[in-house]
């Protein structure tokens, strides 16, 4: 076990994310021992497994008690730990709305549908979907239409998109933005959704256009 541990971690670290079909991955995932040798490994170091059945990927990250420690000197622990401007961080959550919340839609309705029947014990279970049938994209052209100027402009959108692909968060290919192996690991689903689905998301755009707009008129 130790060398397949060694391994497993030393990839987590330098990868920083691995495929969850992965033999190594699946391992982790589904031996309930090898599991709890590789988070005690983890935390040694004050890090936790990050991993959700609705990922394609698993990841790791700095425990909370550890983010201060390792974060907590300059500006941009303020905001986030990512390095991300105010307007990076926005389209962030707008790229997350507009690609996690329908792909997990898409899931949770699969795994429904495979439990229609209560009363089958043996029936077929139908398993989580991963990857771009499930995770559709969405084109950078019509994000930039729809969210650019309130998001600070052509040149600060693409700045951001370059950074939340060099992150991880986004994976671009001929104009579209995909899923990248960090999107749906490192945004808690259970506290942003509601916030999204109630309107929160609407109303701060909103806001902040209307902030944009007196400042133009201003200037």
């Amino acid at each position: 076990m130790d060398q397949a541990l060694n391994i497993l971690v030393a990839r987590l670290l330098a990868q920083r994310f691995v495929l969850r079909k992965d033999p190594l991955a699946r391992r982790a995932l589904i031996d309930e021992a090898f599991r709890e040798s590789l988070e005690h490994r983890l935390a040694e170091c004050g890090l936790q497994l990050l991993e959700n059945p609705y990922a394609e990927h698993i990841a790791v990250a700095l425990q909370p008690h550890m983010e201060e420690w390792v974060f907590g000197e300059g500006e941009n622990w303020l905001s986030n730990n990512m390095g991300l401007p105010r307007d990076g961080i926005a389209l962030l959550v707008v790229v997350w709305a507009l690609i996690i919340l329908p792909k997990r839609e898409r899931q949770i309705a699969r795994v429904e549908a495979g439990n229609e029947e209560q009363g089958d014990l043996f029936g077929a279970e139908k398993p989580i979907e991963h990857g771009e049938g499930v995770a559709q994209g969405v084109s950078e052209d019509a994000l930039y239409a729809d969210f650019g100027k309130v998001l600070g402009g052509k040149m600060r959108f693409t700045t951001n998109l370059g950074q939340l692909s060099k992150l991880g968060f986004v994976v671009r290919r001929n104009r579209m933005i995909y899923e990248g192996p960090m999107l749906d690991l490192m945004i808690d689903y259970a506290k942003l959704a509601p916030r999204i689905i109630n309107g929160a998301l609407a109303d701060i755009l909103k806001l902040s256009g209307t902030q944009i707009a007196t400042a133009e008129i201003d200037a």
